[in-house]
Formats: C-alpha cells, sequence, structure tokens
C-alpha cells in the first residue's frame, strides 16, 4: 500500500507587488494556517519517505512554516514541474516516483492537486471527497491510501481519502474570507 498525500500551499497576498505570480509570498494568515496544519501533521502521526514540492516562494514559505509547527525537518526535492501543475502532469510525477518511497507528499497548487484528489479517488460514503470536490481551500491537506505496490500502477478511482484536514477545521479564524481563493 502507498499513502499520498497532497498539500496545497498556504494563503498567499493578494497585493503583493512582486513582478511575478511565482514569486509571491503568504500573508499572516498563510504563515499561522502553515503552523496548524504542521501541528496536525505531528499529532496525527503523519511521515513521509520522500517530499517533492514547487519552488514557488509561497510553496517554500508554505514547507518552511509546517515545519515550524510539525517540529521535524522537511526536506523536498523542489520540481519545477509541479508549479500550477495540470492533474496529468501531477500523475505523471506520482506514478515516476520512487517505489522505496511508501509514503509520497506533493506541495503545491490548485485545481491541481484538488482535481488530482477527485480523480484517484472513489466516493466511499465517508463525504471527505464531497468535502474536496466543494472547496479545497488554501493550506488544505489531503492523505490518500493508495492500494497498489508500485506508484506506477496508481490510477484514477483506486484511492480512498482517509484525510483531509483544513486550517478552519483546526481554528475558525483560518477559515474563508472575502477574498480566499
Amino acid at each position: 500500500m502507498k499513502t499520498l498525500t497532497l498539500l496545497r500551499h498556504a494563503k498567499a497576498a493578494v497585493d503583493d507587488p512582486v513582478a511575478r505570480d511565482f514569486d509571491r509570498t503568504l500573508n499572516q494568515r498563510g504563515r499561522l494556517a502553515c503552523r496548524a496544519i504542521g501541528k496536525a501533521m505531528r499529532s496525527e502521526g503523519l511521515m513521509f519517505d520522500s517530499i517533492i514540492a514547487s519552488p514557488a516562494v509561497r510553496v517554500t514559505e508554505t514547507v518552511t512554516g509546517v515545519v515550524d509547527g510539525y517540529g521535524r525537518e522537511l526536506r523536498p526535492d523542489y520540481d519545477l514541474r509541479i508549479y500550477l501543475a495540470s492533474v496529468s502532469a501531477l500523475l505523471e510525477i506520482v506514478q515516476h516516483a520512487d517505489d522505496a518511497s511508501e509514503r509520497l507528499l506533493i506541495v503545491g497548487h490548485n485545481p491541481g492537486l484538488e482535481n488530482l484528489a477527485l480523480v484517484l479517488t472513489h466516493d466511499d460514503g465517508n463525504g471527505l471527497r464531497g468535502e474536496i470536490a466543494i472547496k479545497y481551500p488554501t493550506a488544505a491537506l489531503t492523505e490518500i491510501h493508495l492500494p497498489v505496490e508500485r506508484w506506477s500502477e496508481v490510477g484514477e478511482g483506486a484511492g480512498t481519502i482517509v484525510r483531509f484536514i483544513r486550517p478552519r477545521d483546526l481554528d475558525p479564524a483560518l477559515g474563508p474570507d472575502a477574498d480566499s481563493y
């Protein structure tokens, strides 16, 4: 069994004066959400054999913030292919992951992560997939169990969502506001 965890970057500043989207930084709520998600990861006992992340500034800042709450070092391989990747690009990255890794974490962007979670899973009645379909907010984390021995076997509808954590589930002050997306 393989476990795929998907983490969307935390809330970025919408009024950041940077020239490129790639360089946008986290806002204050995003920084708080990172720590909260990191603490939740620690309390849930989440561990990862390998981590692949977008090199966008808001993602690298998310990883740093999550470490503050998680209390363990995370050493992602930064891969430009994850920056604003489509579901097909993300699926290819998953399918080419090292089979020695049982637990893979991908840190990236929407809509790719949300769509990947929906494509890889089926509705098992636990309600988590429906919640993801409604909204996959910033700093949300999804854990998917995949009954495969090799990452190359991962395909449509194969997995089960066992965990979906949103910052607002941890602290209502981290919930949506008018500029959330």
